[in-house]
């Protein structure tokens, strides 16, 4: 219902912000905005409605603890391709294979859409690309100098690719 909803929702936000807080480079400037970060879920809504973006969130015990995307690409000329985006883990439940298990749900999900090819983007050094990495992703490059870090200082990005056989 429209508790569960809204709950949901508070939960998102909560992850958000904390990796946010916490140093994670997602588009977002520390401290992390709750408002804003509640317009920025709000805006995956209709998205996912569409079947633009598939949405999948982990849970345990306490509730939702981890988010990824699955950006569904529609140009007619990639219709092999989609983009990971926002693989967001809150700092109680790292550690864990969180990450691993959306990314692997992810994965599963792209493959049932007959979609071959993953792409997305990291900061480059990150723990977030070792994880990748370990998943398959290969470094296609480094865009120097492309966002600024939470803490405002400007850090380069990796774009990586996974081809799914």
């Amino acid at each position: 219902g429209p508790d569960e909803t809204t709950a949901r929702m508070d939960a998102l936000v909560d992850i958000l912000c904390d990796v946010v807080d916490g140093g994670g480079s997602v588009n977002f400037l520390a401290p992390m905005d709750r408002s804003l970060a509640r317009r920025f879920w709000q805006g995956v809504v209709p998205a996912v409605a569409s079947g633009d973006r598939v949405l999948f969130v982990a849970e345990d015990a306490s509730g939702p603890v981890g988010t990824v995307q699955l950006e569904i690409i529609r140009k007619p000329n990639q219709p092999h391709r989609c983009e990971v985006a926002k693989l967001l883990v809150h700092r109680r439940a790292r550690r864990q294979g969180v990450a691993r298990q959306l990314m692997q749900a992810l994965e599963a999900e792209a493959r049932r859409q007959g979609r071959t090819l993953l792409t997305m983007d990291t900061v480059s050094g990150s723990p977030a690309e070792a994880l990748y990495r370990g998943l398959g992703f290969q470094a296609a490059g480094v865009i120097p100098r492309y966002a600024l870090s939470t803490k405002g200082t400007l850090e380069d990005t990796l774009v990586m690719y996974k081809e799914l056989g």
